[in-house]
């Protein structure tokens, strides 16, 4: 049963209660205290009752406590999970255990020969089908499998023949208490898959709290996007975190959303996070490691967002430079990717790009190409991540915020640059995450420069984590972009600054001290002479 089809269920009080797994007096408590509950259709009468979907709604936005959670309910259970798995005869956490147990202990047993990240792919795709054809979406998805056997006889370590029927078997059985459960569950899979799929070719997938800081930042400064693309999406995290980030500020979402990936596997788990996460049936076009290979895959002027975590650290050997390499010959990825997303921003488009911190001040070809951005105001701002908060690498990241060259500027052309290295929290021994408070803050420095340029007003940083720089001053540093540099310059000139006023300030309590001193002396000096002349009869 879906949500719409709790439009003409009518439950009372003790049927609310019962279906959320809480006393009575509950149910009165949150009338009384929340204006928002849910009105009775029938208000007077003897046993008042309620719309089951709108009793849902609200339900679904309450989480039940640690403390009152049943042993087999997992973290970020809502009553609203309790209530609809009563309604429908489920049960709330039946989805999300079942994966865990699926994709946990019993995921040696079940794959057999097959390599892990091959079987975590079967169970994501067998989880989207219970998710999205919860009526027979999974039977389907079985009876092509066997087509496919039939036809193509894959060896066992492929795909054993009794492993779809047995995962399904154990699916069928189960239902998500909500549309978060069964996010849950698909991104539970989702993870275990990236970090098999890395292990096996080395892909370096966005963490969630960079993609958050990425598509947090752009779906603030560029309201109304049209077009949004990713021109290396990998598994679609950041087109995920873009919809979501659109969705949390109640914005329209953007009708063209597209990428490309770089190869089959990804375009499909891509295509499946974004229809689970926002319903939409995405088709990715395939890619390389380098838009040169294919510079006329995309107009120029034809997107209003792009975001990507693109490959970076190799070199491009033996090509002709292509069209659009306009601020410099630079053979490393990283610069050859900066300039083709510049070259595709419609004119007050803007992007983010996941960089090396290597790309902030590399010399040679690279400053060459960094002189071109930044003098062109391409560059809007640099914002340094922690070290380690991707599983495979410790390597140091950087996000560059980019607009389209041209783009109206003021007076004093300036680039933000916000120093986060010492930001987020240890995971494992070696990866850091950033916590909710931290991408706040790093999208809150960027968001309220971009407001203050518009507004016309100067911005002041934070000291000791941002700081507007302006143009001149950066060609003057080598046309380097790495944020701690000029953030930790203004710290210790403020700190020298202070120290200085400081010690002025005692020194001229020292001299007062002394002045005071010095006149109590002289009154004494004249009151001893007074003295002596006044026994002589002077």
């Amino acid at each position: 049963m879906s949500d719409s089809e709790f439009a003409g269920v009518l439950v009372s009080r003790p049927d609310i209660a019962r279906l959320a797994q809480v006393k009575r007096p509950a149910v009165t408590n949150w009338e009384r205290r929340h204006p928002d509950f849910p009105s009775p259709v029938d208000p007077g009468v003897e046993a008042e009752r309620f719309r089951a979907g709108e009793v849902l709604a609200w339900l679904s936005a309450r989480a039940v406590p640690a403390n009152a959670r049943r042993p087999d309910e997992p973290a970020g259970t809502t009553y609203g999970d309790r209530f609809r798995a009563g309604l429908t005869g489920g049960t709330a956490g039946g989805l999300l255990r079942a994966v865990e147990r699926l994709a946990g202990p019993e995921a040696d047993r079940l794959r057999g020969p097959m390599s892990l990240d091959r079987y975590l792919l079967w169970l994501l795709y067998l989880v989207l089908n219970q998710i999205v054809g919860p009526d027979g979406g999974l039977a389907k998805a079985v009876e092509d499998f066997r087509g496919m056997v039939r036809d193509f006889d894959p060896p066992e370590k492929t795909v054993p023949r009794r492993l779809l029927a047995e995962l399904a078997g154990v699916l069928d059985g189960t239902s998500a208490g909500s549309a978060q459960e069964s996010r849950a569950a698909f991104d539970h899979v989702l993870v275990l898959w990236r970090a098999a799929h890395a292990r096996e070719g080395g892909a370096f997938f966005t963490p969630s709290s960079v993609s958050r800081v990425m598509a947090g930042a752009l779906a603030a400064v560029r309201p109304g996007a049209v077009s949004v693309h990713d021109p290396y999406s990998r598994t679609g995290e950041l087109l995920v975190a873009y919809l979501d980030a659109v969705a949390e500020r109640g914005d329209s979402a953007p009708p063209q959303v597209d990428g490309r990936v770089p190869e089959a596997r990804e375009r499909q788990v891509a295509e499946m996070n974004l229809r689970v996460h926002h319903g939409r049936a995405v088709r990715l076009g395939e890619g390389h490691f380098t838009p040169a290979f294919d510079p006329f895959a995309d107009p120029p002027g034809a997107f209003d967002v792009m975001l990507t975590n693109p490959p970076f650290g190799r070199r491009l050997e033996d090509m002709a430079p292509p069209a659009y390499w306009v601020y410099g010959t630079a053979r490393r990825t990283e610069f050859d990717w900066l300039q083709y997303i510049v070259s595709r921003l419609s004119p007050e488009g803007r992007a983010a790009v996941l960089l090396p911190a290597g790309a902030s001040f590399n010399a040679g070809a690279a400053e060459t190409v960094r002189a071109g951005l930044v003098e062109a105001g391409a560059v809007e701002c640099v914002i340094a991540l922690p070290a380690g908060l991707f599983a495979l690498t410790a390597v140091k990241t950087q996000v560059w915020f980019l607009r389209a060259p041209g783009t109206r500027q003021a007076a004093e052309p300036e680039v933000l640059f916000v120093a986060g290295e010492h930001l987020g929290h240890q995971l494992t021994r070696t990866q850091r995450a950033l916590a909710d408070e931290d991408i706040a803050q790093l999208v809150g420095e960027y968001v309220s420069w971009h407001t203050a340029g518009a507004t016309g007003r100067p911005f002041s940083g934070t000291p000791g984590l941002s700081r507007a720089v302006p143009v001149r001053d950066i060609t003057d540093q080598r046309h380097s972009l790495y944020p701690a540099r000029y953030v930790r310059a203004s710290a210790q000139a403020s700190a020298a600054a202070a120290a200085g006023a400081a010690e002025i300030r005692d020194r001229l309590a020292r001299l007062a001290e002394e002045i005071t001193s010095l006149h109590a002396r002289a009154e004494a000096a004249d009151a001893e002479v007074a003295r002596r002349l006044g026994s002589y009869g002077l």
